[in-house]
């Protein structure tokens, strides 16, 4: 699995609204500068989440975007589906709609599973878990085993 420009871009972008809530809205500018995310790719993203329920925006001198709803209510899944849609797919298809026959038939339960612990990791994790810097316990545990860190 690959997490595009696009969805880190967006995670990263909702993670610095979710440490300045309370305040004024922030600008895109603001973000961009703060996360080093080209401003212009930033507003596309941005238009994205609003769309998707993630942030709002309010426009003129005072404006910029929030997010839409507490920060514990906003999944690393939810930013990552609002801007690049299904978290596994194979080929662009859900792994669930596939179908293999032969030698490859083993291939869907494979699919399958990885996309079950791909979702339960990031929609074990929200937003305001990375802001506080309180990942849960097992992302914590899978992160710190250097034998997750080979590249085969």
């Amino acid at each position: 699995m690959r997490i595009s420009a696009r969805a880190d871009y967006a995670v990263r972008a909702v993670l610095e609204l979710a440490v300045r809530t309370g305040g004024d809205p922030v600008k895109a500018e603001s973000i961009a500068a703060a996360q080093d995310i080209p401003h212009k790719f930033l507003e596309g993203i941005l238009g994205d989440l609003r769309r998707g329920g993630i942030v709002d925006s309010r426009r003129g001198g005072g404006g910029g975007y929030r997010l839409a709803r507490a920060a514990a209510d906003i999944t690393v899944a939810d930013v990552i589906r609002t801007v690049d849609g299904p978290i596994v797919s194979v080929r662009g298809e859900r792994p669930t709609t596939l179908t293999y026959t032969g030698s490859a038939e083993p291939l869907l339960p494979l699919w399958i599973a990885l996309r079950a612990n791909v979702r339960k990791i990031l929609e074990g994790v929200t937003v305001a878990d990375i802001a506080a810097s309180s990942l849960p316990e097992p992302v914590r545990d899978l992160a710190a085993d250097p034998a997750s860190w080979v590249n085969p």
